[in-house]
């Protein structure tokens, strides 16, 4: 009894570890191994970017000290706000609306007149750039643009700079 419980185990064994190396490797080249689903990477270091009805509350980003703010009935809206390096503030939300993303950037620095440079990327291209006024009535001003919903994570990045002051926010989306 003892050779055959000793052949089948060793039989067993043998079967587990012909399995284990290919299964790890697929699941390392898949992205499973490690990280809750829908977990995403960038060289940054890990984020994790959730849709619709996910629960948003894991989706992080290096919005530099940004907040979630996911109030209101639009489900599938991602909203980032954070501190500029002097003293204003920034916001960066997308949606989808009718097969497209929708992104908005705005400034406030509170103080009105002041001209910053801004710059919208998808996926670290430029999107789009321009020059931005900050108004009279709020001091603040706002980008509002279309982009194409890429298969898989978008990464929408709103930057604006003003006299050395930088403005930079990050949503995954």
């Amino acid at each position: 009894m003892t050779s055959t419980t000793t052949l089948i185990t060793g039989a067993a064994r043998s079967l587990v570890l012909t399995l284990a190396l290919p299964l790890a490797l697929a699941a390392l080249v898949l992205g499973l191994a490690g990280s809750p689903a829908g977990a995403t990477s960038s060289p940054d270091g890990p984020t994790s970017s959730l849709r619709s009805d996910d629960d948003r509350s894991d989706d992080r980003s290096d919005d530099d000290n940004g907040d979630d703010d996911n109030g209101g009935d639009d489900d599938d809206r991602v909203i980032r706000t954070g501190s500029c390096t002097g003293g204003a503030d920034w916001k960066l939300k997308v949606k989808t609306d009718d097969g497209r993303l929708e992104v908005e950037g705005e400034v406030d620095s509170n103080v009105a007149g002041q001209r910053w440079r801004w710059t919208l990327r998808h996926n670290g291209s430029v999107s789009d750039r321009g020059v931005g006024t900050t108004t009279a009535r709020s001091g603040s001003f706002e980008v509002e643009r279309k982009i194409v919903d890429l298969a898989g994570t978008d990464a929408v990045a709103f930057r604006a700079v003003r006299d050395g002051q930088v403005c930079r926010g990050v949503v995954n989306y």
